[in-house]
């Protein structure tokens, strides 16, 4: 009789710390003087990194985010806040094909809650109404970034 297959284990991730690697909040609204009746715009630019650590089934993922809030009637900018946020991560149990994506995926949303509370407090500190970043779609932006180095390392016909 044929053996039967070892049945495979789930997936299995624990948060082992989180922590603020580097940040900076700049208010040049108070700064500059700008009228306090402002309108603002803000654009949110988000990258991820991920790296296995010294240990065994450790890992750590970055989400860095930049964000820049301007007048919606001009250029003024009003602030910026520039943020890495770290989360460290023992995970097992994953195939080595899908470690990348879950790096990228799922360790990025298991930390973002906390780290949009910090965006929310940084901004409401400094002088601005707390900022709520969004949900961030981490499987579409994994995708995207596929897309684009995929696109980048293609021939190309011209050349």
């Amino acid at each position: 009789m044929a053996e039967a297959e070892a049945p495979q284990q789930a997936p299995q991730m624990r948060v082992l710390g989180q922590f603020i690697r580097d940040m900076s909040f700049e208010n040049i609204m108070a700064q500059k003087g700008a009228p306090a009746d402002v309108t603002p715009d803000v654009q949110v630019q988000v990258n991820l990194d991920a790296k296995k650590r010294s240990a065994d089934n450790q890992y750590e993922t970055s989400i860095k985010l930049n964000v820049t809030s301007k007048a919606k009637d001009g250029d003024t900018t009003l602030f910026v806040l520039e943020i890495d946020y770290a989360g460290i991560f023992h995970i097992e149990n994953v195939p080595e094909d899908q470690l990348h994506p879950f790096l990228l995926i799922e360790c990025p949303r298991m930390i973002f809650p906390f780290l949009r509370r910090v965006v929310s407090d940084v901004t409401r500190d400094g002088g601005f109404p707390p900022l709520n970043l969004e949900n961030i779609d981490f499987l579409a932006l994994y995708r995207n970034e596929l897309a684009r180095r995929q696109s980048e390392d293609a021939p190309r016909a011209d050349a």
